[in-house]
C-alpha cells in the first residue's frame, strides 16, 4: 500500500496528482503547518530525518524528494510510459525539466519568500525597519531580475513545446507546477500568456482537480 506523508500546501500537493494521474490507490497520513512559523511538525522526522513533506511509502521504501518520487513512481507504475516521452530528443527535455523545477528555480522562489518577511513577525520590532529595507533591496536588485528572467526563458520554452517536454503532457509538468504556481504568487508572469495558458491547462486536468479534493485546501504563500 502506498502511503503520502502529505504536508498542507507544500510540494506533496504535485505527489497526490501524480498518483491520481496513474490511477494507484493509496492512502493520506496529513500534517499541518504550524501557523506562526509554516514550518512542518516535528512529527514528520518519526517518518524521514530531514523531517521535510512530500515523503512516501511504498511497502519498506521510504523516499523524500519531489522529483525522486515521481521518477520513482513514473518508472514503477507507469505500466505503458504514458508520463514519459519515447522521443530521445523529448527524454533529453524531461529529464533537463525535472531537475530544473528544484535546482535552478525554486531557490529564487524560497529567497523571493524569505527575504519579503523580512521585517515582519516574529521578528522583533526593533529591527524590523532595517531588515525590511535589506530584504525589498535584496528582492528588487537580486532576486525580482531573476526571476523575471526565468520567466522569460519559460515562456519562450512554451513558444516553442506544448508542453515541458514536448509535444505531450509528461510527469515533467507535473514537476513543474509547484514553481511555477509559486512563481505566479511571488513573479511576473503576467505578461507570459503561454506560460499562463499552460497553468491554467494543467490546472483543468481531472487527475489534478481530484488530488485537489484528496489534499483539501491549497494555498502557496506568496
Amino acid at each position: 500500500m502506498i502511503i503520502l506523508h502529505h504536508l498542507n500546501n507544500s510540494r506533496s500537493q504535485r505527489i497526490l496528482w501524480m498518483l491520481e494521474e496513474l490511477q494507484l490507490p493509496y492512502t493520506i497520513e496529513r500534517y499541518q503547518r504550524d501557523e506562526n512559523t509554516m514550518l512542518a511538525p516535528a512529527s514528520l522526522k518519526k517518518i524521514h530525518p530531514l523531517g521535510k513533506s512530500p515523503v512516501l511509502q511504498d511497502g519498506g521504501l521510504v523516499l523524500a524528494e519531489s522529483g525522486a518520487i515521481i521518477e520513482y513512481l513514473q518508472e514503477t507504475y507507469d505500466e505503458y510510459g504514458t508520463l514519459k516521452p519515447e522521443d530521445p530528443k523529448q527524454r533529453q527535455q524531461y529529464r533537463y525539466w525535472m531537475h530544473y523545477a528544484e535546482g535552478s528555480l525554486m531557490p529564487l522562489l524560497v529567497m523571493k519568500l524569505i527575504f519579503g518577511r523580512l521585517g515582519k513577525p516574529p521578528m522583533p520590532w526593533l529591527v524590523r525597519p532595517i531588515a525590511g529595507a535589506i530584504g525589498k533591496g535584496v528582492q528588487q536588485n537580486y532576486i525580482d531580475k531573476q526571476l523575471s528572467t526565468h520567466a522569460t526563458y519559460l515562456e519562450d520554452h512554451l513558444a516553442k513545446n506544448a508542453w515541458f517536454a514536448g509535444e505531450t503532457f509528461s510527469a515533467a509538468d507535473i514537476q513543474m507546477s509547484f514553481p511555477v504556481e509559486a512563481l505566479s504568487s511571488r513573479g511576473p508572469i503576467e505578461k507570459c500568456p503561454r506560460l499562463q495558458a499552460w497553468l491554467k491547462t494543467v490546472q483543468a486536468r481531472p487527475a489534478y482537480q481530484q488530488a485537489l479534493k484528496q489534499g483539501g485546501p491549497y494555498q502557496i504563500s506568496s
